[in-house]
């Protein structure tokens, strides 16, 4: 049971002012232990994978990823984030608009295997960003509003390749007693929206 936070919405500004305040305790400086214990289910034994990273933030595992080979690709609503991404990692980049997407930018490593698209997830489309190998979702499902998950799992199913790897971490809790985000996900939920 979802209990209080069915209806709970965070809006756009709300995730922006948390970046802007420094209120980020999502944010993690070290890779997650998940990712690393489960690399070999996510990568099946391919080597140059695209993997998307929705709502990335400034994820450190996004260059981990990209200097064992693979094409990242990331979205995230606060430029602040990416910027800082970039900035902290030393990786020189260039920013784009993303054609036909409205005040929306791709920031781009010199190097070109990390792509990080500063807008709102659901402006993006398999025509925008192209399809996935795998998916490393550590923290967008949770942050998604309850009532906007079954568009989110219909864009991310639409921005995989068949044989994609979906990883994906949840928190177990009381949600009458913390109103989120992170969001309570229970795995029934999962299923329902993923199969």
């Amino acid at each position: 049971d979802a209990g209080a936070q069915k209806e709970r919405v965070v809006t756009e500004e709300e995730w922006l002012q948390k970046w802007e305040a420094g209120k980020t305790g999502f944010h993690k400086e070290q890779g997650h232990p998940l990712l690393q214990k489960y690399l070999d289910i996510l990568l099946n034994g391919r080597r140059g994978l695209r993997i998307f990273f929705p709502l990335c933030g400034k994820a450190v595992e996004m260059k981990w990823l990209a200097d064992m080979g693979h094409r990242v690709v990331g979205v995230e609503i606060s430029e602040q984030a990416l910027k800082e991404f970039f900035t902290q990692n030393g990786l020189p980049y260039r920013e784009e608009p993303v054609p036909g997407t409205v005040g929306a930018k791709v920031l781009q490593s010199m190097s070109g295997n990390i792509s990080l698209y500063c807008c709102s997830i659901y402006d993006l489309s398999s025509a925008i960003v192209g399809k996935f190998d795998g998916v490393w979702d550590r923290g967008a499902l949770v942050a998604v509003n309850p009532c906007d998950r079954q568009r989110y799992a219909s864009l991310m199913i639409s921005l995989m390749e068949k044989s994609s790897s979906y990883l994906l971490v949840t928190v177990l809790y009381d949600p009458n007693k913390h109103k989120g985000p992170p969001f309570y996900v229970p795995e029934s939920e999962v299923k329902s929206l993923f199969g």
